[in-house]
């Protein structure tokens, strides 16, 4: 499948059905929109037009499919205004051969053009709705937002700020310090590359304007202080924000901007669970949960079989749950807390080991250790705490290889889960051939906690707070699931990832049984 398409429209009521009909060739797809120079109208009058295509189109497309609407060629510059990346296929619903040329030769495409069936050969208008619009361009247009992973809803609000800059297009991109009241924060990419596909973004759609993006770490960024602004574009939700804005510049004896006000765009592939009716990054980090963030590294070190899962996460985040939902998916299940307990028992390797450092005030009469008093020493000292875990861990480890290998032999099973809060902690990632982890926010895991162990809010806070953060977790994971919603939602995230898991084992067992017989022929040969 050719990677990049340009579509050369003429007639929008028919873009739906190009779309479909070019969808199975491209993942990426350009819309140039061919308007004859004589409705050539002040780029705001088709504002109205390009949202709309992209709302009516959005459930059209495949969501695999990026489409992005090009509106710098609609300025006096053409198409010298675009500054799209390499294009492998054109196609037109007309017949423009001297249009298609033009194109072929600017953006250097390979192939010829392939013309589109017609119903009938309606140019682009205006309505009546979009001549009665506001046509006046400013010099300077400011944005803001977090804008993670650019979906449709950011496309028709960053398109509707380029169509009204003549010069100066000034975005501010919030930091981690302003996002962790987001949902799922801890899957908010990095802002230097929120910034990076935001550049790629609006470059693509209109080279002709100067673009300053920046980070901001309050909301108003460079608003309260820059006095070359004009007008700044919001949406519905974010009206009242803009009104501040003009109240600190007041203050600050700048020039109020004008504020230009877009509806929010309805998402049209909501499921069930916690998805917002909107579209939203919100919507797109939770349909990450459950997949794959990630491909997993190669692990030379480990065997084929079993697959190794690593699962991990904070304290009440949901993992003893999570691998009960994968044991009835067919996994065997280790859980690398128990198997401690069991190490810590007389005679085992760790058990005098432990006693000769922390002493015989924590054993009882049992002869077994305390292991609430062990606690109470290691929890209140992170150097005895250190230590504790440079006893136990190697030997743990050497405990587990062994297990995962003995419950491979006797249940034959193609998955194996170790379930170790300590996973990564201890640098055990390596011995798995991915990491999957649960979270959820802190808040939710203290009342968990205080529910569950009967501890005092300071009690659980200060657990909390002492393990690895949510974000550097997710960092080192190749699939996250969140339980801080249903269980049938989090379920659905198990299914999810246990059906990626079963195809790519799938397709190893297919590609091993090739290579065995690519082997086999050439060993006759």
């Amino acid at each position: 499948m050719a990677s990049t398409g340009l579509l050369i429209v003429s007639n929008v009521k028919q873009v739906g059905k190009s779309l479909r009909a070019i969808e199975k060739y491209v993942g990426k797809i350009y819309i140039h929109l061919n308007i004859p120079a004589e409705k050539t109208q002040p780029l705001p009058i088709w504002g109205h037009l390009i949202s709309q295509l992209y709302v009516d189109n959005n459930q059209l497309c495949s969501k695999d499919i990026s489409l992005s609407i090009l509106v710098g060629s609609l300025r006096d510059q053409g198409v010298n205004a675009l500054q799209i990346k390499p294009v492998d296929m054109l196609f037109s619903d007309s017949h423009y051969p001297e249009l298609c040329e033009r194109m072929l030769q600017h953006f250097k495409i390979p192939s010829q053009p392939i013309y589109l069936e017609q119903d009938e050969n309606t140019s682009i208008s205006c309505d009546q709705q979009n001549v009665n619009e506001s046509n006046k361009m400013y010099d300077t247009v400011v944005v803001g937002g977090t804008f993670d992973r650019i979906h449709v809803g950011h496309k028709i609000f960053l398109t509707q700020a380029v169509i009204r800059c003549c010069r100066r297009l000034v975005v501010g991109v919030t930091t981690s310090k302003m996002n962790k009241s987001k949902i799922l924060p801890e899957l908010i990419l990095p802002v230097e590359t929120r910034i990076a596909e935001m550049r790629d973004f609006l470059t693509e759609i209109d080279a002709s304007l100067q673009y300053e993006i920046v980070p901001i770490n309050d909301p108003f960024g460079p608003t309260k202080s820059d006095p070359n602004m004009d007008m700044i574009v919001v949406s519905a939700e974010t009206l009242k924000g803009g009104h501040k804005v003009n109240e600190i510049r007041t203050k600050n004896n700048l020039r109020p901007l004008e504020i230009h006000c877009i509806e929010l765009v309805e998402s049209t592939h909501l499921s069930s669970g916690p998805k917002e009716k909107k579209m939203s990054s919100s919507n797109t980090r939770i349909d990450l949960l459950g997949t794959r963030l990630k491909q997993p590294e190669p692990r030379p070190n480990l065997c084929d079989k079993p697959y190794i899962i690593g699962l991990t996460g904070g304290i009440a985040s949901g993992k003893s749950i999570m691998c009960d939902r994968l044991l009835k998916k067919g996994a065997q299940i280790l859980d690398c807390d128990k198997i401690a307990h069991q190490i810590y028992e007389p005679d085992q390797v760790c058990y005098q080991k432990i006693i000769n450092h922390f002493g015989k005030d924590i054993v009882n009469k049992d002869r077994r250790i305390d292991r609430k008093r062990l606690g109470e020493i290691v929890f209140n000292d992170p150097k005895q705490l250190d230590t504790l875990n440079d006893i136990v861990w190697p030997e743990l480890l050497t405990e587990v290889k062994k297990r995962i290998r003995a419950v491979h032999d006797q249940h034959k099973c193609d998955v194996v889960v170790i379930e170790a809060a300590i996973l990564l902690k201890a640098g055990w990632e390596n011995e798995c051939h991915e990491v999957w982890s649960t979270i959820v926010t802190p808040d939710l895991a203290v009342q968990r906690i205080i529910q569950r162990n009967g501890l005092s809010e300071e009690e659980a806070r200060k657990r909390v707070d002492s393990q690895m953060e949510n974000s550097e977790v997710v960092s080192k994971s190749h699939i996250v699931f969140s339980s801080q919603w249903s269980d049938e939602f989090t379920q659905q995230q198990a299914d999810k990832a246990w059906s990626i898991l079963m195809d790519d084992i799938e397709k190893r067992k297919l590609n091993k049984l090739s290579t065995d017989e690519y082997s086999n022929n050439n060993s006759r040969l």
